[in-house]
């Protein structure tokens, strides 16, 4: 898999405060499930992802790359199980696509986040990737590796 959805609560971690990170991007911090764990063990510099908004605005804000491989946790005080991937801001989804839009595509009906949405790190297949970035009106999106 080569293309990932991160999922925030925007009042914890905005797309805006994400991009304010820059090129040198932040830890995906705080993971404490051992299925998205394991998605960022499996993830390579360069793969993209979608930065979503989760609780308040439900949607797909913006377009993110891995910028560090797997690697402990800093928040995980000594527990060796958690790890985290960094992630940058690339750019912006024009048109964010809400959760209701992603749902009411046939397109998508088996996508992570309509049929796992507790997953906070899921992956995405280059189908679905592409068909967000269409609804997002985002032309030439940014493609993994």
């Amino acid at each position: 898999m080569a293309y990932w959805l991160y999922k925030s609560e925007p009042f914890k971690w905005s797309w805006e405060m994400q991009k304010a990170k820059g090129a040198a991007g932040e830890e995906w911090t705080g993971v404490r499930n051992y299925q998205a764990r394991n998605n960022m063990r499996a993830m390579k510099i360069g793969d993209k992802g979608f930065f979503y908004h989760s609780n308040e605005g439900l949607d797909v804000v913006g377009i993110v790359e891995v910028c560090a491989l797997s690697h402990p946790d800093s928040t995980a005080e000594g527990d060796d199980r958690w790890d985290c991937v960094d992630i940058r801001a690339v750019c912006d989804v024009p048109k964010p696509v809400s959760l209701k839009e992603i749902k009411a595509n046939p397109k998508l009906e088996k996508m992570s986040l309509v049929t796992s949405m507790r997953l906070s790190v899921q992956p995405v297949t280059e189908e679905e990737y592409l068909e967000v970035c269409r609804m997002g009106e985002l032309d030439n999106p940014p493609l993994s590796p």
